[in-house]
């Protein structure tokens, strides 16, 4: 007799808690209504997103917790977990899961052996005893990862001896995938051994799945937006003769009165555990508009510049999303004035590479000023307005650091961000730069640590 089995599966919630509770009774509901075999859930990553205070404050164990109430059989870690936390913090994020994590491709660099917390593959028997054999790989962020001290593993260097090992011994292969739709592509090209690859990370959306090669990809989207189904038919010889995948708008499901008890409560909780940490007493307001008394861009240029320990520091004025403001400042008031997942970065480059570093900033200032910036650990709005600390330009083009001209083949060290290499604007960072992210305090923490030593409580 033929086999059925259905999957479901979330991606890229990123902590979007409003979403969480629609998405509970859709998983709840197809669990309890299952006429099909066999039923799996798993989540492929960047469940976390620490712009959520509630994730911030508990290091993402709420979010895990969410995701155990829902028994998940499995899940892999995208870069929000394994960026975002510390070592240590990571290692201990599933302590309590009640679900594997499924990673082969993230080791610890010193003992180099796979992370603690994952399994490099699962081998799940159905009730008819069909072996389905789940992988796991997650983006390799080779600059970042090693910071951490993590040593993550190129795709190519992995994934052919997890599909050879898991061919031999499995009837069905699935690869959780937080690698993006391209390499997801790439695969079902190399690998059609591969039968069903569930997608994450570039947050795309295939709404009836896609077939490449005879490999079924599905995805589901970002933040919750999206719930994704896969339906999967064996024959009596455990041979997929059938499979599919669709995705269920979570707008479209049914909205509890409760709902929004539930989805404030969690913010207030994450707000009340930040708050309860205080940092600094500031004399004064901090305005996060530059052209005001007191901008507290210019205190975070100080914070940074000292960080970094560098000659000149350079911000955005967008990336501060309010004041802070006189009195006693917490991690709640730093939180909500720079959720960004962002880090501070020393670059150090010759004087002409500066110079044209500076007029790069130049020519974009304009344009950037309101520019929609999206990604790259942002969370705010716009770009914002260009602010120097040690830099300044006369008319005719000359870039003085200090006051004093610059010299074109002396070395100087610049306080940036790591945001700015990574968005398209400024190719002199990364073409001319020797740039050192400072993992793993985010910007916030940097900011409070320099509040907390000026404005002592």
């Amino acid at each position: 007799m033929m086999e059925t089995i259905k999957i479901i599966h979330t991606n890229d919630l990123h902590s979007h808690f409003e979403n969480f509770p629609r998405i509970k009774r859709f998983i709840e509901d197809k669990r309890t209504n299952n006429s099909d075999d066999e039923f799996y859930l798993f989540d492929i990553g960047d469940a976390m997103d620490r712009a959520h205070p509630l994730t911030d404050a508990t290091d993402g164990k709420s979010n895990i917790e969410w995701l155990n109430s829902l028994k998940y059989d499995a899940a892999t870690i995208g870069n929000n977990e394994g960026l975002g936390n510390s070592h240590s913090e990571l290692n201990h994020l599933y302590g309590k899961a009640n679900f594997e994590v499924i990673l082969g491709n993230l080791f610890d660099k010193e003992t180099g052996k796979l992370a603690s917390f994952a399994k490099p593959y699962k081998i799940i028997e159905t009730k008819k005893n069909t072996k389905i054999g789940v992988l796991g790989l997650t983006a390799p962020y080779i600059l970042t990862y090693p910071l951490l001290d993590w040593d993550i593993h190129l795709i190519q260097e992995t994934l052919p001896g997890l599909v050879s090992k898991l061919e031999k011994d499995c009837d069905v292969i699935i690869l959780l995938s937080h690698l993006g739709v391209s390499m997801d592509r790439r695969i079902a090209k190399k690998y059609p051994q591969i039968d069903v690859v569930i997608g994450s990370h570039t947050h795309h959306l295939f709404e009836k799945g896609e077939m490449d090669n005879g490999v079924l990809l599905a995805a589901a989207g970002k933040y919750g937006q999206n719930i994704g189904e896969i339906n999967l038919v064996l024959d009596d010889d455990k041979k997929i003769t059938r499979k599919d995948a669709v995705t269920t708008r979570t707008s479209s499901l049914q909205e509890n009165p409760e709902d929004k008890a539930w989805i404030d409560g969690k913010m207030h909780q994450g707000e009340q555990l930040l708050d309860e940490v205080k940092v600094a007493n500031i004399p004064q307001t901090m305005s996060r508009n530059i052209n005001k008394e007191n901008p507290v861009i210019e205190e975070g240029l100080t914070a940074i510049k000292e960080f970094a320990d560098a000659d000149a520091a350079i911000l955005s004025s967008g990336l501060f999303l309010q004041s802070l403001h006189k009195g006693t400042v917490s991690k709640n008031d730093l939180h909500k004035m720079l959720p960004h997942a962002i880090h501070v970065m020393r670059t150090k480059m010759s004087g002409d590479n500066v110079w044209r570093l500076v007029m790069e900033m130049e020519k974009n200032r304009a344009f950037l000023r309101n520019h929609p910036q999206k990604g790259m650990g942002f969370r705010g709005k716009t770009f914002g307005e260009i602010v120097y600390r040690g830099i300044s330009i006369d008319d005719k083009k000359n870039v003085y650091i200090n006051g004093e001209a610059i010299h074109k083949k002396k070395e100087y060290t610049l306080a940036l961000l790591d945001h700015y290499l990574f968005v398209p604007y400024f190719p002199s960072i990364e073409i001319s730069g020797n740039n050192d992210i400072l993992y793993p305090k985010f910007l916030r923490s940097v900011f409070g640590d320099y509040l907390s030593k000026k404005y002592p409580i």
